[in-house]
């Protein structure tokens, strides 16, 4: 594990970093940012760095985007190019971006983990043929081009996941699994852990890529991957997540509001009855809406701080288990709860829509069993599971004789599942109203 990339450029590989324009585009030019003395100072540093490692080199183009500064958490200076006008003439690369559910997924039977952090992993893919004059950058200095793929262009996500999917293609969902630079190997023991690792180590080698030793954390029983922290079989919420929001200061304008809810409702799963706890918040940001910060806002920016701030934990899926769902549904909203061994997996939950506020009581209660059955369908699908709601008629829709269309619609949806619903009174329910 050497401490800084080799001073040669990573080799050529299946996957290079292509820019596809649009049909007659070209790569616009920009003129370059003002900077501080500081910057500039910082700037002539990290160019000849890039230089001496020949990542970039210097530049004809007629064209190129201008430089800017981006702070670390350490409180260093990242070089970043401003390719915003680059990328809106690209034409965007569909590669899917694995779902993060899924991935926690994988992870949920694990005993041992690792960690693995790629050095600088994009400068370790190469720039396509061609097209490194696309990536020209503009600088007091001069312009420059790179020769690896640099931060801020439109496709470097997918383009990274192109090749760690490729690389680790044998053991993905075995007992590795890949989030864009993110690396973690898995395993239910010690001894299994050892040989894997073994394994992850030779593709790594064989494909000329290298991991920052300091920044990976090697056979622990706890990892923390994208926001959250796996052990044991559960899922719980980073510390510094859950301090954060503890932190978070009642938004003044949209914006911020919309910061807010964006990190809480990335940790959704945690919160039971989110979207009705939420619904005071969330109608703000309706388009035409007059800021108003009520009463009732700020209630439900506390109780959303409050739901995880106590930091509720959830148990990972074990498929040889049987799942339960527990449904229920409010004048506004509905909800559910997937559940294992009388312990939740996630909660789920939405506002209903005008059309469907006006539902029966029985039509709402059906429309959070499809809802949720649909949520957790790649859970579900396969398995025998009992539903279990709160309202008596509801419990007899699977042998009710005459259907509505939008009943024979839900009815033709739930064909494809074996379950079996069951009343349970609302206060034997594990859910609360949503």
């Amino acid at each position: 594990m050497p401490k800084e990339l080799p001073k040669t450029l990573p080799p050529r590989r299946e996957v290079d970093h292509a820019i596809e324009l649009e049909p007659g585009a070209k790569p616009p030019a920009k003129a370059p940012y003002r900077m501080a003395p500081p910057e500039l100072e910082e700037l002539r540093k990290q160019l000849k760095q890039l230089l001496d490692a020949g990542y970039i080199q210097p530049s004809k183009a007629p064209y190129g985007a201008p430089v800017l500064f981006q702070k670390k958490r350490e409180g260093t200076l990242r070089l970043c190019i401003d390719y915003r006008a680059l990328n809106k003439v690209t034409i965007k690369n569909k590669y899917p971006i694995p779902l993060i559910a899924d991935l926690f997924d994988q992870l949920g039977g694990a005993k041992y983990f690792t960690k693995l952090d790629l050095r600088s992993g994009y400068y370790q893919v190469r720039i396509a043929p061609g097209d490194e004059s696309k990536t020209a950058c503009v600088t007091r200095y001069g312009s420059y081009e790179f020769l690896v793929m640099p931060f801020g262009l439109t496709n470097a996500p997918a383009t990274f996941c192109t090749l760690m999917n490729k690389v680790f293609h044998p053991f993905l969902d075995k007992f590795v699994v890949v989030y864009i630079d993110d690396i973690v190997v898995y395993s239910n023991s010690l001894e299994e852990h050892l040989e894997h690792l073994q394994k992850v180590f030779q593709v790594l080698r064989e494909n000329q890529l290298y991991v920052k030793k300091e920044k990976c954390s090697f056979v622990q029983e706890e990892v923390e991957f994208l926001g959250h922290k796996i052990r044991g079989g559960q899922l719980l919420m980073e510390e510094g997540k859950v301090r954060a929001i503890q932190e978070w200061e009642p938004p003044i304008k949209v914006p911020e509001l919309r910061s807010f809810l964006g990190l809480v409702n990335y940790y959704r799963r945690f919160i039971k009855g989110y979207s009705a706890i939420a619904a005071p918040l969330t109608d703000l940001l309706k388009k035409n809406k007059t800021w108003e910060w009520t009463p009732r806002c700020q209630h439900a920016f506390n109780e959303l701080k409050r739901a995880l701030m106590e930091e509720p934990v959830l148990r990972l899926p074990d498929l040889s288990k049987p799942f339960e769902v527990h449904t229920d549904a409010s004048d506004f909203a509905i909800g559910g709860v997937l559940m294992q061994d009388g312990h939740p997996l996630a909660f789920e939950s939405r506002k209903l829509n005008d059309t469907e506020r006006r539902y029966t009581v029985q039509e709402k209660e059906m429309t959070a069993v499809v809802h949720c059955l649909r949520t957790w369908r790649h859970y579900l699908l396969g398995s025998q599971f009992v539903v279990k709601t709160d309202n008596v008629a509801t419990s007899y829709f699977q042998s009710q004789q005459k259907l509505s269309p939008k009943q024979a619609r839900w009815q033709d949806f739930l064909a494809e599942f074996d379950y079996k619903l069951e009343y349970k009174q609302g206060r034997q329910m594990s859910l609360p109203m949503p």
